[in-house]
C-alpha cells in the first residue's frame, strides 16, 4: 500500500464542503451521544462532593470525603473502561449504529438512577453501570464518523465531534450555576440539590435514544463485514488485535498514548471544583458568612469554573484539530503534553481566587485539546473490521489503570494532609498532590516518539 497522500485529503476548502444531508445527520446523533455523555459525566464531577457529602455518615472529615470521592471516581473509570472493551467489539460485530443507541440509553438510565441513591455502596454500583454505557459511546461514535464521512472530511468531522463534548460540560456548568441561584433564592435544598442534577442529567440522552435508532450502517461496515465472512478474519476480534504484529503495536502504544491523558484529566484536571470550591468557602467563612450561603456561592463559582474550563476545552480541540492537519499528529501531541503539564501545575500552585479563573481556561485548553487528538488519530491507526475494537481499546483499556488515579490521589492526599488541622493546610496538601500528578503527562510524550505519523495517509486495512 501506498503512504503517499491522496487527492481526496489534501484538496482545498473546508471540510464540511462536500457533506450531503444525510452526513451531517450521522454527524449530529454521534455528536449528541458524546455530547450528552459528557454533560452527565460533568455533572457527576461538580456534584460527586456533594452526594457523597450526604451519603457518608454525618460529620465525616472533609479529607474523607474527597478521598471517598476519588474511590467513586475509580469505580465510574473501571466501568468506563470495561463498557469500552465489551462495545468496542461488539461495535465491530454488530454494527456502529445499533450499539450506540445502546450505550447512550444505558447511561442516561443509570445516571437518573444515581438520584435514588441511599449510601455509598449502592451510588458506586449506579456509576459503574454509568461507565459502561460512556465507556462504549466514544470508540462507537468514532468510528461512526470515520466511516461514513468522505476522508477529505474525517478530520475536522472528529476534530469537531470531540469540541462538542465541551458543549455538553458546559451545559452541566449552566445547570450547577442555575442550582446554586435556587439554593440561594430558598427554592431548593442544599442537601438535595445534587439528586436534581442527577435527574435532570438523565432526560436528553434518553430522548436522543430514539432518534438514533434511525442511524444506518456505513457501507464500509457493511462490505467489511461481508468480506470477512469471506476472508475468515473476524470482526471485533481481541484475539486479532493483539496476536497480529501489525495492529499490536499501534494498540498498546496507543493505550500509553490515552493513559496519560486519562489521568491527567480524570485524575487531576477533574478535581478542580474541589480546588475551586475550598479556596471560596474558606475565604467566605473566614468571612463569618451563613453555611448556606456558602453553599449557594460556592455552586455558582464551580458552575463559573467548569464553564470556563469546558470553554478553553473547545478552542483546545479545534486548534488540535487545525494544527494536526497542517503540521502533523505527532506535533501536535507534543505541544499539548507539554503546556498540559506546564497548565496544571501552575494552576493548583497560584489559584486563589474568582480574579484567577481564566487559569482554568488554560488548563483546560491544553488537557482536551489531548482528547480532540485521540478522536482524530487513533481511528486512522486500525483497519475498517478492528477499528472500533481498536479505538475503544486505546481509548478504554488504558482506563483500568487510569482509574488508580483518583485513588492513588485520594491515598497520596491523605499521606500529605497528615497532621494537617486546619482546612487552609488540608487545602495545600489538597494542591501539592495534584502538582506531583501532573507528571504523568510525560508518558504521553515517551509512548509519542514510537508511534507513527497519520497525516495525509488513508486508513489503513488488511
Amino acid at each position: 500500500m501506498s503512504n503517499s497522500p491522496t487527492p481526496s485529503l489534501i484538496n482545498a476548502g473546508p471540510w464540511w464542503r462536500d457533506l450531503t444531508s444525510y452526513h451531517w445527520f450521522v454527524f449530529a446523533m454521534a455528536s449528541m451521544a458524546w455530547l450528552f455523555d459528557c454533560f452527565d459525566q460533568q455533572i457527576f464531577i461538580l456534584y460527586r462532593g456533594d452526594a457523597l457529602k450526604n451519603l457518608l455518615p454525618p460529620g465525616t472529615d472533609p479529607t474523607e470525603v474527597k478521598k471517598f470521592g476519588g474511590y467513586a471516581t475509580s469505580i465510574f473509570v473501571a466501568g468506563w473502561a470495561t463498557g469500552g472493551l465489551i462495545f468496542g467489539s461488539m461495535g465491530d460485530k454488530f454494527g456502529r449504529a445499533k450499539m450506540l443507541a445502546v450505550t447512550v440509553l444505558l447511561y442516561s438510565v443509570f445516571t437518573g438512577l444515581s438520584a435514588l441513591s441511599r449510601g455509598w455502596v449502592d451510588f458506586a454500583i449506579f456509576r459503574f453501570i454509568t461507565g459502561l454505557g460512556v465507556g462504549g459511546v466514544f470508540g462507537l461514535a468514532v468510528a461512526l464518523v470515520a466511516d461514513t464521512l468522505p476522508d477529505r472530511s474525517r478530520t475536522g468531522a472528529l476534530g469537531m465531534l470531540q469540541a462538542l463534548s465541551a458543549i455538553g460540560n458546559i451545559m452541566a456548568g449552566l445547570m450547577s450555576m442555575w442550582i446554586g441561584s435556587l439554593i440561594k433564592a430558598g427554592s431548593m435544598n442544599p442537601d438535595t440539590a445534587w439528586k436534581w442534577a442527577f435527574l435532570m442529567g438523565a432526560i436528553p440522552a434518553f430522548l436522543c435514544v430514539f432518534i438514533q435508532f434511525r442511524l444506518k450502517e456505513p457501507e464500509k461496515w457493511r462490505k467489511a463485514h461481508a468480506d470477512s465472512k469471506l476472508s475468515g478474519k473476524v470482526m471485533g476480534s481481541y484475539r486479532s488485535l493483539l496476536g497480529e504484529a501489525r495492529w499490536r503495536r499501534p494498540a498498546l502504544l496507543g493505550m500509553m498514548l490515552c493513559i496519560s491523558g486519562v489521568i491527567g484529566l480524570w485524575g487531576i484536571g477533574f478535581f478542580s471544583p474541589e480546588l475551586v470550591g475550598d479556596v471560596i468557602s474558606n475565604s467566605l467563612r473566614a468571612k463569618g458568612v451563613a453555611e448556606t450561603a456558602i453553599a449557594s456561592e460556592a455552586s455558582h463559582w464551580k458552575g463559573v469554573n467548569s464553564i470556563v474550563q469546558n470553554l478553553g476545552a473547545f478552542f483546545g480541540m479545534v486548534a488540535f484539530a487545525w494544527f494536526a492537519q497542517r503540521t502533523g499528529r505527532k506535533p501536535a501531541f507534543a505541544i499539548a503534553f507539554i503546556g498540559a503539564m506546564i497548565a496544571t501545575w501552575g494552576y493548583f500552585e497560584y489559584f486563589n481566587g474568582v480574579k484567577d479563573i481564566w487559569m482554568s481556561a488554560v488548563m483546560g485548553f491544553f488537557q482536551l485539546a489531548l482528547f480532540g487528538g485521540f478522536a482524530i488519530y487513533l481511528p486512522e491507526l486500525f483497519p475498517t473490521r478492528l477499528r472500533s475494537t481498536g479505538t475503544s481499546f486505546c481509548y478504554n483499556v488504558g482506563r483500568f489503570i487510569a482509574a488508580s488515579g483518583p485513588f492513588t490521589m485520594g491515598v497520596l492526599l491523605q499521606s500529605l494532609a497528615k497532621g494537617a488541622t486546619t482546612p487552609e493546610e488540608k487545602l495545600e496538601a489538597f494542591r501539592e498532590t495534584c502538582q506531583w500528578m501532573s507528571l504523568i503527562f510525560l508518558v504521553g510524550l515517551i509512548a509519542l516518539f514510537f508511534l507513527k505519523e497519520t497525516k495525509d495517509k488513508p486508513l489503513p486495512e488488511d
